[in-house]
């Protein structure tokens, strides 16, 4: 069993004991990462016409399928076993997942983190924002019995690892964005930092 065992049990003993908040936990915990969608289309939306802010808008949507991609291939080295199938006599609040569905790490983590990593580089405030979403999603998959803590840990470093190559790929992806909307650069390429 895994050393953050004794955490993962007293949350979920907390949640167990909780009935009343159980409906909003299983709807965000299950499907609050799909409100970063909207989100991304939206930034897309904002961007257009402006070569700069479309190549950091672009990085975003980007940087959520490489933490995807990242996540897919240590689920399959680690090949941890979801928690509830390890730790005894544990209750949830959703269904255990199959034995070949791995924790390590949360993807619904990866994903919000990555989001917000990318974020960074659009807007300093919206990355906080975003870093503060992505931590209870984390949370949330640990008090819905789907996760140990380190998974969720993992999880919040390499999306946001990924999120921040961004500093990286900016320059390929401006060259990119200036083929596609020709002789539309911003005026101040660094202004969509601010904030």
């Amino acid at each position: 069993m895994m050393p953050d065992a004794g955490i993962y049990r007293a949350v979920t003993d907390f949640a167990w004991s909780q009935h009343w908040l159980a409906g909003f936990a299983v709807a965000f915990g299950e499907y609050g990462v799909f409100l970063v969608v909207p989100a991304m289309l939206a930034l897309l939306w904002r961007a257009r016409g402006d070569a700069t802010a479309l190549a950091r808008a672009g990085w975003v949507p980007l940087a959520v399928a490489v933490a995807l991609g990242s996540d897919t291939v240590l689920k399959a080295l680690f090949a941890e076993v979801r928690p509830c199938r390890v730790v005894p006599g544990v209750r949830t609040l959703l269904p255990c997942d199959a034995p070949t569905d791995y924790a390590f790490p949360s993807n619904h983590t990866v994903l919000v983190a990555a989001f917000a990593g990318a974020l960074f580089f659009i807007r300093r405030a919206w990355g906080w924002w975003a870093t503060a979403f992505a931590l209870l999603i984390g949370v949330s998959r640990v008090y819905l019995g789907a996760h140990y803590p380190h998974d969720v840990l993992a999880g919040l470093a390499v999306g946001l690892g990924v999120g921040l190559c961004g500093v990286a790929v900016h320059r390929y992806l401006q060259r990119l964005a200036e083929r596609i909307l020709p002789g539309r650069v911003s005026a101040v390429s660094g202004s969509g930092r601010s904030g």
